[in-house]
């Protein structure tokens, strides 16, 4: 619970933040962000395969003076930016967004997620399955999250100019495609395919957090908010739904689900409020 409050804290004013001083880049803003999350989750499994190595699970709490001292900083270079565009945020300001904008949003992230959350938290127990060491497997994780700092990176920027639906739409066929020859592929071929899911796969972040911004921009922080809490809500149900299809039909079986699965994302996109392209 307080793992999870930390990470609310600081996900719901964050992207409010960097949109308030993105002009009318807020995508590449938004990809800034995320590429540096990625980016962290790439360094991140292989530091803790690392810690639990040497130091056994009891003393991974040690790499908590890691989160301490960003938080300092954070603290000290963002504390006179405000979160907000306006002197206070209405939920009711922003009702008639639920049904025009939120409930394809949330439609599309549902389906989404579960090829999401599937490889981002099941993939290095898939390749331990498949009889990879500890060490391999944490290196998958680190590969996918690697291209994903990629595909986050260029996402938005991309969108900026291109638009936002097209990109949502290319990322969703892309990562289904990759889903599906990943399981069909062994030995080094694993790699490339790492890549392409991790660059498909995690691209969508930045360009659903940039319509949030551009559809209520002086709502930026509340609306990120309540768009992020519904969001960690349905991840959780994606992760329990996967790991229980994970263990009623196995790993494989479930990944193919979640790729057929995200195709229904599709349909969401086309629904989206007409968001146009903000920089030529």
């Amino acid at each position: 619970f307080a793992t999870g409050f930390s990470i609310a804290a600081f996900h719901a004013p964050a992207p409010a933040m960097i949109g308030r001083i993105s002009g009318n880049q807020v995508g590449k803003g938004m990809s800034l962000f995320m590429a540096s999350g990625e980016l962290s989750r790439t360094v991140g499994p292989l530091i803790a395969v690392w810690a639990v190595t040497n130091w056994t699970l009891d003393g991974i709490y040690r790499l908590a003076v890691i989160g301490w001292v960003a938080s300092l900083l954070l603290f000290w270079r963002l504390r006179s930016i405000p979160a907000r565009s306006e002197p206070a945020g209405s939920l009711r300001a922003i009702l008639p967004a639920l049904r025009t904008l939120y409930l394809p949003l949330l439609t599309f992230v549902l389906f989404r997620n579960f090829l999401n959350v599937s490889l981002t938290t099941y993939l290095p127990t898939y390749m331990k399955s498949l009889g990879s060491t500890l060490l391999i497997a944490g290196a998958a994780l680190s590969i996918l999250e690697l291209a994903g700092v990629a595909g986050a990176l260029l996402s938005g920027t991309i969108s900026d100019r291109l638009g936002r639906k097209p990109i949502l739409l290319f990322a969703t066929l892309a990562s289904v495609i990759f889903m599906l020859i990943f399981l069909n592929v062994e030995g080094w071929l694993v790699v490339p395919l790492l890549l392409a899911l991790g660059f498909s796969t995690l691209s969508t972040p930045p360009v659903l957090m940039a319509i949030v911004q551009e559809q209520l921009p002086n709502h930026r922080a509340l609306a990120n908010g309540l768009f992020l809490s519904m969001s960690f809500l349905l991840r959780s149900f994606s992760l329990l739904a996967f790991g229980y299809l994970g263990d009623s039909v196995g790993l494989e079986a479930a990944y193919l689900i979640s790729a057929l699965l995200s195709l229904l994302a599709i349909p969401a996109i086309f629904i989206l409020p007409q968001v146009q392209a903000t920089q030529t």
